[in-house]
């Protein structure tokens, strides 16, 4: 599967880098089978709310309880997409009940969208159209604080300097 977009790099406290550890990375999703062996096992406990997510370079979504860091369930690599999912159960199939792009360590656009698509539809389960939640982000031009913008505000909450119109959190990212 050939994926297009950006490679988000981890932009998050070292602190947290600090945690990725040798096989620690989220559980690989690559085919319904392995989405419901995923869910019927350990997991299962944690279904009732949304999981934290990636999708890995590679396309491949990758799962973790909630509560995990994006960068352990990406193994501290570059991402494709990052944020919450919440799964449930239609007419005997799983689907994405919610999804966003919630994820201050990588900060991916909105635009992130296609590759949580794809990763979805190769494990079989049935998703919405976009993002149910698309969160904001940007990096202050003058004092490179992270802002979440919200109601289409792009002023910096630190400074109150305009915020750009355009993803700038990692420039280097693509």
């Amino acid at each position: 599967m050939e994926l297009r977009g950006w490679n988000y790099r981890y932009v998050g406290p070292a602190e947290l880098r600090a945690l990725v550890r040798p096989g620690g990375e989220g559980r690989s999703i690559r085919s319904a089978a392995e989405f419901e062996d995923w869910a019927s096992g350990p997991a299962a406990a944690e279904l009732s709310e949304p999981v934290t997510f990636v999708v890995d370079r590679a396309g491949v979504l990758r799962l973790a309880p909630r509560r995990s860091e994006h960068v352990v369930c990406a193994g501290g690599g570059a991402v494709l997409s990052a944020g919450e999912i919440a799964f449930g159960r239609e007419s005997g199939r799983w689907v994405v009940r919610a999804v966003s792009n919630q994820s201050t360590g990588y900060c991916p656009d909105a635009g992130s969208w296609p590759a949580v698509a794809q990763a979805l539809d190769a494990a079989g389960i049935g998703h919405p159209s976009g993002f149910t939640h698309e969160v904001v982000f940007r990096r202050c031009p003058a004092c490179a604080q992270l802002n979440i913008v919200r109601d289409e505000y792009f002023v910096c909450v630190f400074c109150d300097a305009s915020l750009p119109p355009a993803w700038n959190v990692d420039p280097s990212a693509g």
